[in-house]
């Protein structure tokens, strides 16, 4: 049983971080695994929102979008329908509660990130496709805040550890890593999975799409994403060297 693209099950799609792809920003990276292209830019600002005022915390928050031609049929841009779709406010947090496992806010000092984060070009796998490349753009942040003397702390204390994400599925009885669109429309199982890069869990999303599995499905594609989230923080690890 083969898939649409030719990989193996437990194969990733071609992945690569282009960094400062945008001039602006402190952190900007191009993230593509296959056909979905995000890119994620961070942003930095000295001060934090006023309920943290005085805790010596910073802060670190998402925001999510999609441009409109971005799947195979034209979508309204959230701003002409006034407000947040629910799917796009789920993804900005689970995007920020993702980065935010990877940092130490008191190393951070006052001072607040905003990671951007929008879909160019969707092909499945969109959400964590942007948590894997909003990682490196943060690290890039937290280098240009170092040089500056904003942090409270050092680089290696702010972010002191990586964060990467995948997806995994049952396609046909068959456990899979890393969907494309056309293998995530069909999925009997669908689930993310976020992990930092000495393999811990950061979250899991899971639902049974068409059905409902076992306990041995649940182990198979934990193991599967466990296994991507590795070969993912190398890659990482590799852009940013």
């Amino acid at each position: 049983m083969g898939r649409p693209d030719g990989r193996q099950p437990d194969q990733l799609r071609p992945v690569t971080l282009t960094r400062q792809w945008s001039v602006h920003p402190e952190g900007s990276v191009l993230v593509e695994f296959g056909a979905t292209r995000v890119l994620c830019t961070a942003s930095v600002t000295e001060g934090v929102p006023r309920w943290r005022k005085g805790s010596g915390l910073g802060w670190v928050t998402a925001e999510y979008s999609m441009l409109p031609r971005a799947t195979t049929t034209r979508s309204d841009r959230e701003s002409i329908k006034g407000r947040v779709g629910g799917r796009t406010h789920e993804i900005s947090r689970l995007i920020g509660r993702s980065l935010r496992a990877c940092i130490d806010l008191k190393a951070f000092g006052e001072n607040s990130v905003v990671l951007d984060c929008d879909v160019l070009q969707a092909d499945g796998g969109t959400r964590t496709a942007a948590i894997t490349g909003a990682y490196v753009a943060l690290h890039d942040a937290v280098t240009w805040m170092a040089k500056r003397g904003l942090l409270a702390g050092k680089p290696g204390d702010a972010v002191h550890r990586s964060v990467a994400a995948v997806s995994v599925g049952v396609i046909k009885g068959e456990a899979r890593l890393d969907l494309c669109y056309e293998e995530d429309v069909t999925a009997e199982v669908d689930m993310n999975i976020v992990c930092t890069g000495a393999g811990d869990f950061v979250e899991v999303q899971g639902t049974g799409e068409s059905g409902v599995f076992d306990r041995a499905q649940l182990d198979a594609l934990l193991d599967l994403g466990v296994a991507g989230c590795r070969e993912l923080a190398a890659i990482q690890q590799a852009a940013l060297a």
